[in-house]
């Protein structure tokens, strides 16, 4: 769960894009994965300008699969490229599944998903599920496609949700805490989530969206939720980032506008602000990972405690089967 500690610290801005003068524009259908930033590198444009042209709200900080946008650029049947690392439709005959063998089993593409969310769904690893499916590039899946997910099983079940964490052997709840916990679940419990898969893809838009390493922003997240928006932890840490009411106020002056930890987009949004703001502030990668487990103060003055470094481990460890 993050830390609080270096919200007086600046944060790097995004590089702009050179706009290019057009008097023409045509519409797109948002694919999942994209986000304005994409689209705006793609059409030449600028995040603000596409925002303006289609009068979006917050200024496109959200927008959905099927959604229809404006873009610059005459209307053209090429087909633009794929957001990175996500299901591509499908424009001819793709080529022959694998076929399964005794202990594999068949997940089938959903729309969102990407090969290393599929892979951290069942618990192997990127390569032995590339290597399955004959897969040179792990971005070139469609929706309906077959993934041969080795060694797994057929009857298997998918790895669930890791729940949020018990408390310590005899710790026990102050009233306060308890209370705020159990407001927290509540509150979770009456809205929708969604599900991992979206969560993932979710995370790795917004990770994109603000210059933060997807891939770090999905490890992180997977390890404190599990990617499931309901985890509550035994300190009232919240949903797939797991925000703390003070990271929440921190994050909130991030980003400039009121943050809502128990939405997911906010919730992802304000943990991938944290996780900018900490790689802005620490020496390397490995401390700013620390500093979202244990606040990068306390790693500057007091060093990693024993449990941190374990974190950094699991962190450095899921990443690199991203």
């Amino acid at each position: 769960m993050p830390f609080a500690d270096v919200a007086a610290l600046a944060l790097p801005a995004h590089a702009a894009v050179a706009p290019v003068a057009t008097t023409s524009w045509k519409t797109v259908t948002v694919r999942p994965g994209d986000t304005l930033w994409n689209l705006a590198i793609t059409h030449r444009t600028t995040v603000r300008a596409i925002a303006e042209k289609n009068r979006l709200s917050n200024g496109g900080a959200l927008i959905m699969p099927g959604q229809k946008l404006m873009v610059p650029g005459a209307a053209s049947s090429t087909p633009r490229p794929s957001a990175p690392g996500h299901a591509k439709p499908v424009q001819s005959a793709p080529r022959p599944s694998a076929q399964p063998s005794a202990g594999d089993r068949v997940h089938t593409v959903g729309a969102g998903d990407t090969m290393s969310g599929i892979a951290q769904h069942y618990g192997v690893s990127l390569t032995k599920l590339l290597a399955a499916n004959r897969l040179a590039n792990a971005g070139l899946i469609f929706v309906g496609q077959k993934i041969v997910v080795p060694g797994v099983g057929s009857s298997a079940k998918p790895v669930t949700p890791t729940p949020a964490p018990a408390p310590p052997a005899g710790y026990q709840y102050p009233d306060k805490t308890a209370q705020a916990v159990a407001d927290s679940k509540a509150k979770l419990a009456s809205r929708d989530v969604p599900s991992r898969t979206d969560t993932s893809a979710l995370v790795r838009a917004t990770a994109i969206r603000h210059g933060v390493d997807p891939k770090l922003a999905l490890a992180i997240s997977y390890l404190e939720s599990g990617w499931y928006q309901r985890a509550v932890s035994y300190t009232d840490a919240v949903g797939v980032m797991q925000i703390m009411p003070v990271s929440q106020t921190w994050a909130s002056q991030l980003a400039g506008r009121s943050l809502d930890r128990y939405d997911a987009q906010d919730n992802v949004t304000a943990g991938v602000l944290i996780i900018r703001a900490l790689q802005a502030g620490a020496d390397s990668r490995e401390q700013a990972i620390g500093g979202y487990y244990q606040g990068l103060y306390s790693v500057r003055t007091k060093g990693m405690y024993e449990d941190t470094k374990r974190y950094v481990a699991s962190v450095l460890a899921i990443y690199a089967r991203m």
